[in-house]
């Protein structure tokens, strides 16, 4: 057990000589015990130096093992749903070293990516997709005649989504060989492991039982009363000690519960379960956090780590540093209730991230987490707005992708008020493409009755979600990760004016219409450029006014955006241009046509041109393409 996490590399020699899946299965089993015991020290150490999910990685450290031992990867198809758990495999499949460039510019993906590895059989970053996945490899096998296993590891959570029961369904259907591991890492079902239910998991995998199992249905296939007779005893047997039945009506069969740390046990039930024809399901049991005293105790708390540096002691008499947004949201969320007993809080499994903990404690009868399950969590909303109640939901940008089809059925199809707290908009630097908010405004521009906002700092989000909350019908306010430019928050809640602009800066020539976190970039690019610099505020409903007012006044109009060019709020300005027959030049800036990868949001925003520097570069290449004079006289008079 350890109780810190290691700052120097530790000692790890069994470790060292496994440079692949080749060279674990050359090792003696009853090495794994103090293989498992470094490979966790490792991974502490590595995730120390790089930040990172390890609370689920330090859990699956038999099974990762077991798995490698067992099956021929990356013949046979390994899939990870939540890359949090595949950080052992990465290790394991000779990226150890490696390993300590995690979530760095150049350096390995935070999750299981195909262009990264052969070890990984699919990319992923949102949870359940493993199964449905897995199927579909299960399928091209089967059409091209390979003869290989595909294993899905789905836990953390992952299994309350819709998608994941979808695949489940479809699979009894198809009927053929795949293997769903459930990683149950709840730890109130941990004492089920052991004694009667560890006996029935070995049984339920051994080759007598099985042979059992499919033969008495072939014998007293001819004798329907019989067959009847023996499904019920079978369903009787495995409902009285299981929790299995579900999956076992949906025509898995099922195997479990099984100690996910006993390595000796699951190679054992793996490799009985490879001699098994048809759907099936491993249930194990593990601890998330397992071997880091900390994480154990905390497993929610613990469930990433920042990179550890020695933090420099603040100087006396400095500011405390400033909020994050997701701070922001949370306090104002606090104080808007206290205002109103009919709001109520809603998140799809991210409590923590979005800054709910206070409001979840305070008003523990009016928050609600749906676990992993976006498109539920939209429609739950749905439902309480429909009957009085007035739901905020907090979401992350790349999570609300999921409900996209619920957040224009159900929510702004029937016009329901309820506000969206976008949080994650934009890039997210080290988590990489697979968590950036690069497209919700271009994906929610187009829905009727939708307000979308978008502050430029802290005061003006918690404004914003006030005006939002006041509003009738639905209203999106998307805010990045992380700290704004620290401006001062008034306590009091004002009202913005619907679909308002505000022109920060007065310039000649060229106005640059800012949406967001671009606002700031844009201010410091326009005293160079002496533009004109206006922050936006509403993506929907745009300020039309002052937009066709800055067109008759400037040479030039530039939006700057945090979001995909293609559709964002710069699409939506040249809309209004044409449909007003406005004929001027006009330069969109915004993230590429591209996914970006991973690294850090100040780099990143510099690499695509969306910092000072890269606005007054793309913005003088502009006025030289389009032969823009410089400031007139008179101009310069004024």
């Amino acid at each position: 057990m350890l109780n810190e996490i290691p700052l120097s590399r530790p000692q790890t020699p069994l470790l060292d000589q496994v440079n692949s899946p080749t060279e674990l299965k050359q090792m003696d089993p009853e090495q794994f015990v103090d293989l498992a015991r470094e490979l966790r020290q490792f991974l502490l150490y590595s995730v120390g130096q790089t930040g990172g999910h390890f609370g689920a990685g330090l859990g699956v450290v038999e099974l990762t093992i077991a798995l490698h031992y067992v099956f021929d990867t990356p013949m046979d198809k390994l899939i990870w749903d939540v890359g949090h758990q595949s950080y052992p495999h990465k290790i394991l499949t000779g990226r150890r070293e490696q390993m300590l460039t995690m979530r760095q510019p150049g350096g390995l993906a935070a999750f299981p990516c195909r262009s990264e590895s052969e070890y990984d059989s699919f990319g992923v970053g949102h949870s359940s997709t493993s199964i449905s996945a897995a199927l579909g490899m299960m399928v091209a096998s089967r059409q091209q005649a390979l003869d290989r296993h595909v294993i899905a590891v789905i836990g953390d959570g992952a299994m309350t989504a819709g998608m994941a029961f979808e695949a489940l369904n479809h699979a009894g259907e198809l009927d053929d060989n795949v293997l769903v591991i459930l990683n149950d890492n709840n730890m109130s079902i941990s004492k089920n492991v052991g004694g009667l239910s560890s006996y029935f998991a070995r049984m339920w995998a051994s080759k007598p039982y099985n042979f059992i199992r499919a033969g008495s249905k072939k014998v007293l296939s001819h004798i329907p009363p019989a067959l009847k007779a023996a499904h019920r005893a079978e369903e009787y047997m495995k409902g009285m000690v299981s929790p299995g039945t579900l999956f076992e009506e949906i025509g898995f069969n099922y195997i479990g519960l099984v100690d996910g740390h006993d390595t000796h046990r699951l190679i054992e039930v793996l490799n009985n379960i490879k001699q098994l024809r048809g759907p099936q399901l491993l249930h194990i049991v593990t601890q998330k956090g397992k071997g880091y005293e900390a994480s154990e105790n905390d497993p929610f708390g613990m469930h990433a780590l920042t990179k550890i540096e020695a933090k420099p002691k603040r100087p006396q008499g400095t500011k405390p540093s400033s909020p994050t947004y997701s701070t922001v949201f949370g306090n104002w969320l606090i104080d808007m209730a206290a205002r109103d007993d009919s709001l109520v809080a809603i998140t799809p499994a991210m409590s923590s991230g979005s800054g709910m903990d206070s409001f979840a404690e305070r008003y523990p009868d009016r928050f609600y987490d749906v676990a992993i399950a976006e498109q539920h969590a939209v429609t739950f909303a749905a439902g309480m707005a429909c009957d009085g109640l007035k739901p905020v939901v907090a979401i992350y940008s790349t999570f609300l992708q999921r409900g996209y089809d619920q957040f224009i059925h159900d929510v702004a199809l029937q016009n329901l008020n309820v506000l969206f707290a976008i949080d994650r908009a934009g890039l997210v630097g080290e988590d990489g493409p697979t968590h950036a908010g690069s497209f919700d405004l271009s994906f929610m521009r187009c829905v009727p009755n939708l307000v979308i906002m978008a502050p430029s700092d802290e005061n003006e989000c918690r404004q914003m979600l006030y005006t939002g909350y006041q509003h009738t019908g639905p209203v999106a306010v998307r805010y990045p990760r992380g700290k704004g430019p620290a401006a001062v928050i008034e306590q009091d809640m004002q009202l913005l004016p619907m679909g308002k602009a505000q022109v920060k800066r007065k310039g000649h020539r060229i106005a640059i219409l800012a949406f967001g976190s671009m606002v700031q970039p844009a201010l410091a690019a326009g005293e160079t450029l002496d533009a004109t610099v206006v922050d936006m505020r509403f993506i929907k409903p745009l300020d039309e006014a002052l937009i066709a007012e800055l067109a008759k006044q400037h040479s030039l109009l530039v939006t700057v955006e945090e979001n995909a060019i293609a559709g964002g709020a710069g699409s939506a300005v040249n809309e209004l241009l044409l449909q007003r027959d406005f004929q001027l030049p006009v330069l969109n800036l915004g993230l590429p046509d591209t996914f970006l990868q991973h690294g850090h949001v100040p780099e990143m925003l510099a690499a695509v041109g969306l910092d000072r520097d890269g606005i007054i570069r793309a913005v003088e290449e502009k006025l030289a393409r389009c032969r823009i004079p410089a400031r007139s006289p008179q101009a310069s008079a004024e």
